[in-house]
């Protein structure tokens, strides 16, 4: 590790380490150890501190500035008291690893499953799901951010301390042993990581080194970082790097990367990244409101494609507020060009975009797209957390499901969708300051003012306050909601796709290529691939509520939505609310 990491407390020879900051500016440091006595850090160039002193595993450190606070490292590998507490060293060649052997499936063949933590029961809720996940059909699980936040509860894009899991999950080792279960499955494990921004609260950067952020650049979370920094970009790539080595996660989903104020640092990343981890399949995927397509040509293995959420939430439920605008006028033919090429929007403009975003992305091979139904973004940014089965037609649904689990595209489930889940998932934070926590309440309210729904001051006291512990409660799946008959009904209805997706169709989507989609009616599509064995995989899908004409085939029928797998096509065109699959093999298909 001493070999990668610039910052933190780094183990040398002998059990000694080496405690290193970045602090331009600062007249002095001091390494402050808790039963030790003060160390005085020698200057080096560049504005670097450092000292080289014995410190066993879990002794507890901090740094006292020359001419500001005593502050927690910034590199601290796991916090004792939150995130204004005390460092911990941490041994991470202590864990011992039980499966050496794991190797990542390809990119392509992935089926992601997104999660929170603390809403799925924690560490030890998580494990305990495994088996059942990997049953399900899953390959692939994302956590949400646990890079320690302020507080008892968070989404986890308020971490200020990247390095560190946050006290409230569990150790470093426990969070290993997490990844090393989950490996033990056939599952890998990617982590949702930060880079844009930092929460606001123990953020201790703008006294430690102020050059760390931007003055004439600001974002919605205050000033921009200031990625022209090497230490500012090696302490954000290094990260990624830790992530990935000492706990051995599968890949990493990059929050919101449009807001990184630099053209130059994704690429970076990628590049040290890729050197970092040698041969070991890695999966780096972004979020990125800009469609850049050129990202995804070489750097990066997929993007989210909210593109294709916002078309399905369009014609599932026939909301068309704020961003949902933007597709609101041809849902059906906006989401047979994301089946067929990719984005939605490639540089045109939109009444959210006036300017235009996104660039040609047809060129790109489907595995590129993440494509999903539901995520914490779209559920949690719902001023009630509703899911989408507390919003559409069950039949809509299960139509939806069957478009995502089978196209080339990676599709990805969030927590709970795979029995079509009515719990809601909330906006919620345990900021302990109250000043921060009523600014939280407020700001959630007055940002859905704007919406018809909360127009009334009385109806916006019903948005739940994201403080309070009953939001976060409510926000944690309950394993006895799996037992309803209608979401027993679902659960099977996802396995059996999942099936048919990894035994006929998964080993050879690398490589397919769109053969066309176009519309069917006013809110259907009919999509075409090609398959590197030569077969030709054909989805229908009506989210109207009536029959459509549909040319059946070509090839046997796959799967259908309404009532399991059947023997024939329909004779009469596409049922109102469902959609069906076809597969012509290849002989046929030549």
């Amino acid at each position: 590790m001493s070999q990668r990491l610039s910052f933190g407390a780094l183990p040398l020879p002998g059990g000694r380490m080496r405690f290193r900051l970045w602090a331009p500016g600062q007249p002095g440091v001091t390494l402050e150890r808790r039963d030790a006595a003060p160390l005085p850090m020698q200057a080096e160039p560049d504005g670097w501190w450092s000292a080289e002193t014995e410190a066993a595993p879990g002794t507890r450190y901090r740094y006292a500035l020359g001419n500001g606070p005593t502050v927690p490292d910034p590199a601290s590998h796991a916090q004792d008291g939150d995130v204004d507490g005390w460092s911990v060293v941490v041994d991470h060649a202590a864990y011992a690893w039980q499966h050496n052997d794991w190797k990542a499936h390809p990119w392509p063949r992935s089926v992601v499953y997104e999660l929170h933590l603390g809403a799925m029961g924690g560490l030890r809720g998580v494990m305990d799901e495994l088996q059942r996940l990997a049953t399900l059909g899953v390959n692939t699980i994302e956590i949400m951010p646990v890079a320690d936040f302020a507080g008892s509860c968070n989404w986890g894009y308020d971490g200020v301390l990247p390095y560190a899991p946050d006290e409230t999950y569990g150790t470093p080792d426990e969070l290993k042993a997490l990844v090393d279960a989950a490996h033990g499955h056939g599952i890998a494990v990617m982590l949702d990581v930060v880079y844009n921004h930092f929460g606001p609260a123990g953020n201790y950067w703008h006294s430690i080194a102020p050059d760390f952020f931007r003055k004439d650049i600001h974002t919605p979370w205050g000033d921009a970082i200031d990625f022209r920094e090497k230490p500012v970009r090696d302490f954000f790539i290094e990260n990624a790097i830790f992530w990935l080595t000492e706990y051995r996660f599968d890949g990493l989903r990059l929050d919101a990367v449009h807001a990184i104020a630099d053209e130059t640092f994704l690429h970076e990343l990628s590049e040290r990244v890729r050197a970092a981890v040698g041969s070991r399949t890695v999966y780096l995927v972004l979020e990125n409101e800009t469609n850049d397509a050129a990202r995804l040509e070489r750097d990066f293995d997929a993007q989210w494609n909210d593109d294709v959420h916002h078309c399905l939430h369009v014609l599932l439920t026939g909301e068309h507020d704020a961003y949902y605008a933007d597709y609101a006028d041809d849902p059906a033919g906006r989401l047979a060009r994301a089946l067929a090429e990719g984005f939605v929007y490639q540089g045109e403009a939109s009444r959210n975009h006036a300017e235009g975003r996104g660039k040609p992305s047809v060129h790109l091979p489907p595995s590129a797209f993440v494509n999903s139904m539901q995520t914490h973004d779209q559920v949690g940014n719902r001023a009630l957390g509703e899911r989408i089965a507390a919003l559409a037609p069950i039949e809509n649904v299960r139509a939806a499901t069957l478009l995502l689990l089978l196209a080339p595209q990676v599709p990805m489930l969030f927590m709970g969708e795979e029995y079509a889940s009515k719990r809601p998932f909330l906006f919620f934070t345990g900021f302990p300051s109250p000043d921060l926590a009523k600014a939280v309440r407020e700001g959630r309210r007055k940002e859905f003012a704007r919406f018809p729904a909360f127009a009334d001051p009385h109806r916006r006291e019903l948005i739940p306050d994201p403080n309070d512990p009953k939001t976060f409660e409510a926000s944690c799946l309950d394993p006895a909601e799996r037992q309803q008959p209608e979401q027993e009904h679902m659960e099977s209805f996802v396995s059996t796709l999942l099936r048919l997706r990894r035994m006929r169709l998964a080993a050879h989507y690398e490589g397919a290529k769109p053969l066309g989609a176009g519309k069917l009616g006013e809110h259907g599509v009919r999509a075409q691939w090609k398959l590197t064995d030569g077969s030709v995989l054909t989805i229908a899908a009506q989210f109207g509520g009536e029959a459509v004409p549909c040319e059946a085939g070509p090839g046997r029928l796959l799967a259908e939505s309404r009532s399991g797998l059947e023997d024939s096509v329909p004779e009469h065109g596409l049922a109102a609310r469902s959609a069906i699959a076809w597969l012509q093999q290849p002989d046929a298909a030549a």
